[in-house]
């Protein structure tokens, strides 16, 4: 008799009683201490805090703030209400988010494999501490490997002709069971109407050769121009094709000895690695975004 696949076995336990502070404004004195000193007198403990400036004087001030609060379900709500006086004194844009809640994805793929599969490795390891909540694909090709994790595997067609009321159903399949999109190598353009529902909720991966090779056959254009370095870049989506805030990057050199297929083979590497901290770091709060480029506490 076959057993039933266990998955996700080794998540890490979050404490229900952990949460996390993202804050961004002007940079001024005395930031840090009204936040500690507003969260110590709200009875939190804090465990760890990360903070940037982009200029001390006028430039951009970023923090985020772990830390453990006694009764979450009932005193979050307060230290939210009342931090509201902080966050005016200070021009803050912040958010607040329970580390317990797990943040669910839904990844969409096409043919290509490796993005999603290191995906679904991480999560099976507890590495990826995130419900995946389904699998969208305009192909049925991956069907039984994702369901084979337990997961809901949707097979939506896209054509020139359907892909409006595709996007409609996409929608549709997502709306409240999803907090993030990931898309592992799906290769169609996500419209306007989409991004609009997800604002920084849309992770891509892509190649990104220096020089970039953009159209058909990068790995070959990228093989006949003689590349030394090849990589990949992790973003979130806008309307503007592939241009939107970078999350990370990654590079390997390569040579004249490396052909078309050892170009492939090394940027999946690359690709998959790349969508993977990305996907990690967004679903444990880890990044701003201010105007088109990310901080990224890591």
């Amino acid at each position: 008799m076959q057993s039933k696949p266990q998955h996700a076995l080794h998540n890490p336990i979050i404490s229900n009683n952990r949460a996390r502070m993202l804050i961004s404004c002007p940079d001024r004195p005395g930031i840090v201490a009204a936040v500690s000193h507003f969260l110590y007198e709200h009875g939190a403990n804090i465990v760890q805090s990360d903070q940037y400036t982009m200029d001390p004087e006028g430039g951009m001030f970023f923090i985020r703030f772990e830390f453990d609060l006694n009764d979450m379900e009932k005193e979050l709500p307060v230290l939210q209400e009342d931090f509201t006086r902080v966050a005016d004194r200070f021009e803050m844009k912040w958010h607040t988010f329970r580390a317990s809640r797990k943040k669910r994805l839904a990844i969409f793929v096409s043919k290509e494999d490796h993005c999603l599969l290191e995906l679904l490795w991480q999560w099976q390891a507890g590495d990826l501490n995130a419900e995946i909540a389904m699998v969208i694909s305009n192909h049925p090709d991956m069907r039984e490997l994702v369901e084979s994790f337990g997961i809901p595997y949707h097979h939506i067609p896209v054509t020139p002709d359907t892909k409006a009321e595709a996007e409609r159903k996409q929608l549709e399949t997502v709306a409240d069971k999803a907090d993030l999109i990931v898309l592992a190598r799906y290769m169609q353009i996500i419209s306007p109407k989409f991004i609009e529902q997800f604002p920084n909720r849309i992770i891509n991966i892509h190649h990104s050769f220096l020089p970039a090779f953009v159209g058909g056959k990068p790995y070959a254009q990228a093989y006949n121009r003689g590349v030394k370095i090849i990589g990949a870049t992790a973003h979130y989506v806008t309307e503007e094709l592939d241009g939107g805030p970078i999350i990370e990057q990654d590079v390997q050199r390569v040579s004249h000895r490396d052909n078309v297929d050892n170009l492939k083979r090394i940027g999946r590497t690359i690709e998959r690695v790349v969508l993977a901290r990305a996907v990690k770091w967004h679903t444990e709060d880890r990044i701003l975004v201010h105007q088109n480029k990310t901080v990224v506490f890591n």
